[in-house]
């Protein structure tokens, strides 16, 4: 599984680290203020190619609502965004084929836009003004270069790396541990199937790149094509933190529209896909055959460039996890106050708890260290603006470390 996603996952890696460092986030900002349908569209096209996944979804979200995007375009953004990303639709045609690589973004656009169509309709949005940011990044080509290198093998692998790791050891087990056909044997209606698939997918956290070897496992067992296109769009669509937040910064309605967006497009999805689309579209009739090399034993056979391209994943991965979770402790200054900060999970959250402090009056410096979940301050931050800042990016504020 890993060999045969790694050239799929570094060429997916490259196409979002061109989207983060050369598209400026100005141009999301610009068109998303109005509360119409065109706004929804918008933010539904340009939340599908980002690789954000639910948790990261949730600062930038509430960066563009601040910033003056409507609620329904927020709504339809925070649907569309975790669903998919262009690393997860290449990393979908590797294990799953094309049919799901076109079906699964197209049902992320159809939800997204659902819910934030309904959000509009149903909410009358106050005016915001725009607050405007000296703090976003200046440099040349070669800053430019240096910076679409690291998210693209630092940042975003870090983002992924522990989900893409769970999935592939659930999607593993699953292979060897399932019996073949159990889905089958059940002899369960699809949308009964659906419904339980979903109550399992809606509490559980993954991305959506690690949701794929779970369900290409499943499917191998018999669960339905159109079952696992729920697990592709609940899974990563949905998670606790995301709940919460939508609640809190855009109210309770809102959080009802984007949930029951999720939840009924995912099951609309999987049932046009059961019984609208050929079955054999969707048929993985096993690892080796998805993969397209068989070896003459029966059993899964890669090439040299899979090998050297899962090598290299493997590197990544590792050297990713030694840099979030062993770095050096840190030297604190005189002039240095460190923050314990809960619910920061990726680099786009500490990207974001970085922004926004740096941008508060007597603060010099803000270094997020995310295996700690601290914030170290250079300055003379004020403790109570602060709380305020990060509570309004949705994370947990626990003052000071003693």
């Amino acid at each position: 599984m890993l060999c045969q996603m790694a050239p799929y996952l570094l060429l997916g890696f490259l196409m979002a680290g061109l989207l983060h460092v050369f598209v400026p986030s100005a141009f999301f900002e610009k068109h998303l203020a109005k509360e119409n349908f065109k706004s929804v569209l918008l933010a539904a096209l340009i939340g599908v190619p980002l690789p954000l996944c639910s948790c990261g979804v949730i600062p930038t979200a509430i960066s563009l609502r601040k910033d003056g995007a409507s609620r329904g375009a927020t709504v339809s953004f925070m649907i569309s965004t975790p669903q998919i990303g262009v690393d997860s639709i290449i990393a979908t045609y590797s294990m799953m084929g094309l049919p799901f690589a076109i079906v699964r973004p197209l049902a992320a656009l159809l939800t997204s836009i659902a819910g934030g169509a309904v959000t509009t309709w149903f909410s009358k949005d106050e005016i915001i003004v725009r607050q405007s940011c000296s703090c976003e990044k200046k440099g040349g080509v070669s800053n430019k270069f240096i910076e679409f290198l690291k998210y693209s093998f630092i940042d975003l692998v870090q983002n992924i790396g522990k989900w893409l790791v769970i999935g592939l050891m659930i999607g593993t087990l699953i292979t060897i541990l399932v019996p073949d056909s159990f889905f089958t044997n059940l002899n369960l209606p699809s949308i009964v199937t659906m419904l339980i698939v979903l109550l399992i997918a809606v509490p559980m956290y993954v991305c959506s790149t690690g949701s794929i070897p779970i369900a290409a496992a499943l499917m191998l067992k018999g669960l339905s094509p159109g079952a696992a296109l729920v697990l592709l769009i609940a899974g990563p669509g949905v998670s606790i933190a995301s709940l919460l937040v939508v609640g809190k910064s855009l109210g309770k309605k809102q959080l009802l529209f984007y949930l029951g967006s999720i939840i009924f497009g995912s099951i609309i999805s999987g049932l046009f896909v059961d019984y609208f689309l050929p079955r054999e579209w969707f048929t993985i009739t096993s690892l080796c055959e998805s993969s397209g090399h068989c070896a003459s034993h029966g059993g899964l056979s890669v090439s040299w460039f899979e090998i050297i391209s899962g090598i290299i994943l493997v590197l990544l991965l590792i050297n990713a996890f030694m840099l979030k979770f062993f770095k050096k402790e840190e030297v604190v200054n005189e002039n240095q106050v460190i923050y314990r900060i809960d619910g920061m999970s990726c680099n786009h959250c500490k990207n974001s708890v970085e922004k926004a402090l740096k941008a508060l009056d007597n603060v010099e410096n803000v270094e997020v260290i995310l295996g700690k979940k601290e914030a170290v301050v250079t300055g003379a931050p004020n403790d109570e603006i602060v709380k305020k800042t990060v509570e309004e990016l949705g994370f947990e504020f626990k003052g000071r470390r003693s």
